[in-house]
C-alpha cells in the first residue's frame, strides 16, 4: 500500500467544513496549530464530538489527535449510514451545528441514515432544529432528494446550558443531486413559525407571537405561528424560550430566521450559573426576530444568509451541469464555503450579471465553474 498523502492545513477556523469536504472528496487532512496560541489550546469539546460522529457514520475512518489537541490527522472512511445510531452532541454547541454536515454525509451514504441526536435543540448561536425542519429539508427537495425517508422529528427540547433535547433525523440516499437554475425569488405569500418554551410560562410564547404579528400584519395577512410549550421530561434540563420564522414565496423559496433566549453556558461567561442574568423580554424577542426576517427578505436571495453555505455545497456536489443560483450579499460563512469548495473539489463560482453593486470579491473566484452565483 502507498503512503497516505495528507492535505496540510492550519488553524481552527471552519473545521466542520474541512472535515465534511475531506470526507466527501476522500482527501485526508492534517490540521496543525489548532488554537496553539490561546490560553486553552486545542480542539473544543464540540469539535471532538463532531469527529466522533463522523466515525459513527463511517467505516474505516481514522482520527489521530496529539496530547494538546493542537494537531489533528483525519483520514476519511466510507460513509455507511445505518439505522438506530445514537450520538450525544454535548452542550458546547447545539444540535444544529452537527446537522448540516450530517445531512450531506447521509445523502451520499451506502445505506439510508436514521440517527438520534441528544443535546441542545435551540440556542442563539446555531440554526435551530425548527429551522432545519421548515427550511433546510425543503431546500434538499429542490435538488432532487426524495420526500420519502426525509424527516426530522423533535422528541424533546433542550435549552442551554444543560440541554436535554432529543431529535431523530432520517435521510434517504441519492444516486446524484440535480443541478438547479434558481434565480427567481418571487413575492412572499405567507409567513409561518413556531415558538417554544421550556421550564417557563407558556405566556412567554403568546407574547412573542403577538409582538411578531404586530410587525408582519403591516405587510401580509397570512401569518400563522404555532406554539410548542414543553413540560416535564420533554422540556430538558434548563429554562428557555425562542421563536423560529419562515417566509414562503410564490417561487417556492423559504427564507428563515430564528433565535432562542436562555442562560449562557458557563464556559461562555466564566460566571457561576446561579448568578442569574436578566433575559431579554419575550416581547422584544418577537419584535427583533420579525425585523431580522424582514431584513433577510429584503436582501433578495433564494435562501437566507444562514443557508448560503449549504446551498453552495449542494450545487458543488451536483454532476457537472451548471447550477445557477441567486443569493444576497455573501455572508462570511458563504465566502469561506466557496473557498473550501475550490480547495477540496476544484470548483469555484463565477459571478453573474448583477442587479446592483455587489460586495467586492477576490479575483480567485473569477474562473469558470459548475456554480454561477447571482448577487441579487
Amino acid at each position: 500500500m502507498g503512503k497516505t498523502t495528507y492535505k496540510r492545513l492550519k488553524g481552527s477556523q471552519n473545521l466542520r467544513q474541512r472535515l465534511l469536504l475531506s470526507t466527501l472528496s476522500s482527501s485526508p487532512v492534517l490540521i496543525e496549530d489548532i488554537r496553539a496560541e490561546e490560553t486553552l489550546p486545542g480542539l473544543r469539546p464540540h469539535e471532538v464530538s463532531l469527529l466522533r460522529l463522523f466515525e459513527k457514520v463511517s467505516d474505516d475512518c481514522a482520527v489521530e489527535i496529539n496530547e494538546t489537541g493542537t494537531k489533528l490527522k483525519y483520514k476519511p472512511g466510507i460513509v455507511m449510514g445505518g439505522r438506530h445510531i445514537l450520538h450525544d452532541c454535548g452542550v458546547s454547541r447545539s444540535i444544529g451545528y452537527f446537522l448540516e454536515p450530517l445531512i450531506l454525509l447521509g445523502l451520499f451514504a451506502k445505506k439510508p441514515l436514521t440517527i438520534r441526536l441528544k443535546g441542545i435543540t435551540n440556542d442563539s448561536k446555531d440554526p435551530s432544529v425548527d429551522t432545519f425542519r421548515s427550511t433546510t429539508l425543503p431546500l434538499l427537495k429542490r435538488f432532487g432528494v426524495p420526500l420519502e425517508g426525509l424527516n426530522l422529528k423533535i422528541e424533546s427540547r433542550g435549552s442551554p446550558p444543560h440541554g436535554g433535547g432529543e431529535v431523530v433525523l432520517a435521510i434517504p440516499i441519492v444516486q446524484s443531486l440535480n443541478a438547479v437554475t434558481w434565480t427567481d425569488v418571487g413575492m412572499v405569500k405567507r409567513i409561518r413559525g413556531v415558538t417554544f418554551s421550556t421550564k417557563v410560562s407558556s405566556q412567554f410564547e403568546n407574547s412573542m407571537i403577538h409582538a411578531a404579528r404586530g410587525i408582519f400584519n403591516n405587510f401580509i395577512p397570512d401569518v400563522h405561528i404555532f406554539t410548542d410549550h414543553k413540560a416535564g421530561l420533554q422540556a430538558g434540563f434548563s429554562p428557555g424560550y425562542g421563536i423560529s420564522l419562515v417566509a414562503e414565496t410564490t417561487a417556492g423559496c423559504f427564507i428563515s430566521a430564528d433565535t432562542a433566549i436562555a442562560y449562557a453556558r458557563a464556559e461562555e461567561t466564566g460566571d457561576i450559573e446561579d448568578e442569574k442574568k436578566e433575559l431579554m423580554p419575550p416581547t422584544e424577542v418577537g419584535e427583533q426576530i420579525a425585523s431580522v426576517l424582514l431584513g433577510e427578505i429584503e436582501q433578495g436571495g433564494v435562501v437566507d444568509s444562514t443557508h448560503q453555505g449549504l446551498l453552495f455545497l449542494l450545487c458543488a456536489l451536483c454532476p457537472q451541469d451548471v447550477s445557477k443560483v441567486r443569493v444576497a450579499k455573501l455572508s462570511p460563512y458563504g465566502i469561506e464555503t466557496l473557498r473550501h469548495i475550490r480547495d477540496f473539489l476544484g470548483a469555484a463560482h463565477r459571478p453573474a450579471p448583477l442587479v446592483h453593486q455587489p460586495p467586492k470579491l477576490s479575483a480567485d473566484y473569477l474562473t469558470a465553474s459548475p456554480l454561477q452565483v447571482f448577487l441579487g
